[in-house]
């Protein structure tokens, strides 16, 4: 049969069989559209759930087949589908075991497997078939699988949008996708190793193999707005939708950034003694008696987040120590009914050591503190109407034992005084208020505005921006102080939303109290950290992994390392490694297109780039400029223009990086201009004011003739 003939009847076999997924999918959908009327508002929620899970998974619905030796096949893709009672699938699941060798398979190690199909869909419709078959004598084994489907993928025009790559999985991609690590997993990769896509890749992995996490909650944390609206449509196509996305500002909702630090104070922010000095300020606004220092140094000592938990101690001791040197050494006197109450030193210092002592977050024991005061204040009232009975007539009579109870002589004051005592009352001397009376006159103390402004003269309310305001001194506040506040929060006792698995993206950038807050969100330590240390640009952000992880988890982290490039071009990977003396991943490709640079002058920069903008022909094209160059640029509204850090975790077909001079100016300027050289899928060019910087110096120089 001629080829043509052959490949038109398995194009036609495999449409019949992905209309047929279609069909079987379309039925689903129509259920669920049925569930979404029902009366009961959380079955009509997960039916809505449902259904956006099931239209997500449209585009793509079945991308491959396998063709096993022992004559079975087994379709791939985005979810599984299953006839009504019947246990072999329709469609397998990406992430089934089952479905491991479309990624790993081998003409080396083939896993049973003897044709490998990639389907590729338009709608759908069947467009394309690309077959590998596994015979050990066809052909040399190489390094990739389904490299045409891959290289296909790799060259397409960006979309803006991160399109997810479960067709092209490559295996070195696929073992860190399928790790099932209970801990922290830090995937190290240079750019275009695929980081991001592997870690939202591997979340929906872990939701499909530990189903809890949908019950749970999962979050991922991406380093801008941008970035996350980018990734947005990545785990639904991948059949996930409960999950939330956030940037670090964004885990304190409602807090505005209206400034940016100095570097010499972000780094200051960001390092873990603030947490210290934080603590330090809370407790230290309560008057300690001698030996409450020690108690809340023993309960910092802890602290679960380690290292930053004992610094935070000691700054707990020295406030306390300083604080004792101000206590004030008379009684506390409150008037409450018109009485005045009065409580000896060592009874209100007693009241703080015991609140302290319970361990408990400042405001939670700042109300330990107020049930103790007002338990010893209404004692103290109980025992003085006990002590004081008035006669008919107006008379007092004092009387009472030592322990607070009537005597006899006072019983029969009582009584001639026409108190009439209950039948239970009659054998001695007897209180004439019962618990509930007392309970009565705590609460009343307890709402008393007078007592209450007593008390918090003595431990006051406060509240997390006022803590970081006064040991920082801020109140606009900048992206370095958004971890402050949220630290000053929790040791005051805000709990924060807590979620059974997080990604971390480009956490490289994260400093010492960025990881702390992120940390209070993962109780159990299930992470998926992604990065690259070569790309750090904070001026707080890591410099090790190491260093940031074990004082939290200890030895529950480990490494795995992505090696090769797919979307750098090894033309444009050859200068940017140039900026970076970390090791470089391999590309697997060549764009057939050097990077090139001009030299410019200020006036001339806006024709120039307009010109450059004009040329782009297809694709995504952005400006990749410092903050200072921004405002000018952006006015050219049809035009993406980003800073460095904006463009962090983004791809586009072509970028043109504007004043490298500047950049390299920033406190990691190098690595800043290694981001945005890298950003690139297809073409770079640079603009530069002035003679080349040195590290650009190998970048053809050309001569611009653009309008």
């Amino acid at each position: 049969m001629p080829a043509e003939n052959q490949v038109e009847r398995e194009l036609a076999r495999e449409q019949e069989y992905v209309t047929s997924l279609y069909g079987r999918l379309d039925a689903l959908r129509e259920e669920a559209a049925r569930g979404r009327e029902s009366a009961d508002p959380e079955v009509a929620a997960r039916w809505r759930a449902e259904s956006a899970r099931l239209a997500a998974v449209e585009d793509g619905l079945c991308f491959g087949r396998l063709e096993m030796r022992d004559g079975s096949r087994r379709y791939i893709g985005r979810l599984g589908l299953f006839e009504d009672g019947v246990d072999e699938p329709l469609l397998l699941d990406w992430r089934a075991p089952a479905a491991q060798p479309f990624y790993t398979a081998t003409m080396a190690e083939a896993l049973g497997v003897r044709r490998r199909r990639r389907i590729t869909t338009r709608g759908r419709v069947v467009a394309a078939l690309d077959d590998e078959l596994f015979d050990p004598g066809a052909a040399d084994p190489g390094v990739l699988v389904g490299e045409a489907a891959l290289l296909a993928a790799l060259t397409a025009d960006r979309t803006g949008r991160m399109g997810d790559i479960v067709t092209t999985l490559q295996a070195e991609q696929d073992r860190i996708v399928r790790d099932g690590y209970a801990g922290v997993l830090v995937v190290q990769g240079g750019p275009g190793t695929g980081k991001t896509a592997v870690a939202l890749h591997r979340l929906a992995y872990l939701m499909y193999t530990r189903p809890r996490l949908r019950t749970r909650g999962v979050l991922v944390i991406g380093p801008s707005d941008i970035f996350l609206d980018y990734i947005g449509q990545v785990l639904p196509g991948l059949g996930e939708q409960a999950v939330v996305t956030a940037t670090v500002a964004g885990l304190r909702p409602g807090v505005e950034i209206r400034r940016v630090d100095p570097v010499e104070a972000t780094e200051g922010k960001g390092r873990a003694e603030a947490a210290g000095r934080i603590a330090a300020a809370v407790w230290g606004r309560v008057e300690v008696a001698a030996g409450t220092g020690q108690a809340r140094s023993a309960r910092a000592g802890g602290d679960r987040a380690g290292t930053a938990g004992v610094v935070a101690g000691e700054r707990r001791a020295e406030a306390a120590e300083q604080a004792t040197a101000a206590i004030r050494p008379e009684a506390v006197e409150v008037v409450f009914e018109q009485q005045v109450l009065r409580l000896e030193p060592a009874e209100w210092r007693g009241a703080i050591e015991f609140a302290v002592r319970k361990g408990l977050p400042y405001q939670q024991a700042r109300l330990v503190f107020q049930q103790r005061m007002t338990e010893l204040l209404a004692q103290q009232l109980a025992d003085r109407l006990e002590n004081v009975v008035f006669t008919e007539t107006g008379e007092a009579l004092d009387g009472g034992t030592a322990d607070g109870r009537l005597s006899a002589a006072d019983l029969r004051a009582l009584e001639a005084a026409g108190v009439v005592l209950g039948p239970e009352q009659d054998d001695g001397p007897r209180r004439l208020l019962d618990e509930a009376d007392v309970a009565d006159l705590r609460k009343a103390l307890l709402a008393d505005v007078a007592v209450g402004r007593v008390l918090d003269g003595l431990w006051p309310s406060l509240t997390a921006e006022a803590v970081v305001a006064e040991v920082f001194g801020s109140t606009p506040w900048s992206a370095a102080d958004i971890p402050l506040l949220d630290e000053a929060a929790a040791v005051l006792g805000e709990s924060a939303p807590a979620f059974g698995h997080v990604v971390v993206d480009e956490a490289q950038e994260l400093s010492a109290m960025a990881w702390r807050m992120v940390l209070r969100r993962c109780p159990g330590k299930s992470m998926t950290v992604v990065g690259d240390l070569a790309q750090t640009s904070d001026p707080a952000g890591a410099a090790s992994w190491e260093e940031v992880l074990r004082p939290h988890v200890a030895d529950r982290w480990r490494v795995a390392e992505l090696s090769v490039n797919y979307r750098t071009p090894a033309e444009i990977m050859a200068v940017a490694s140039e900026l970076s003396a970390a090791p470089h991943p391999r590309s697997v490709r060549k764009a057939g297109e050097s990077p090139w640079r001009v030299r410019s002058t200020v006036a001339e920069l806006e024709r120039i780039v307009r010109g450059v903008a004009e040329e782009h022909n297809g694709g995504q094209f952005a400006v990749i400029a410092p903050p200072g160059r921004l405002a000018s640029l952006r006015e050219e509204s049809a035009i993406t223009v980003l800073t460095p850090a904006e463009a962090k975790g983004l791809e586009f077909d072509s970028v043109l990086i504007v004043d490298p001079a500047r950049i390299l100016e920033a406190p990691r300027g190098r690595n800043d201009l290694y981001v945005a050289m890298t950003r690139a899928t297809r073409r770079l060019g640079i603009v530069h004011l002035g003679p080349a910087p040195d590290e650009l110096a190998q970048v053809k120089e050309v001569r611009f003739r653009g309008p």
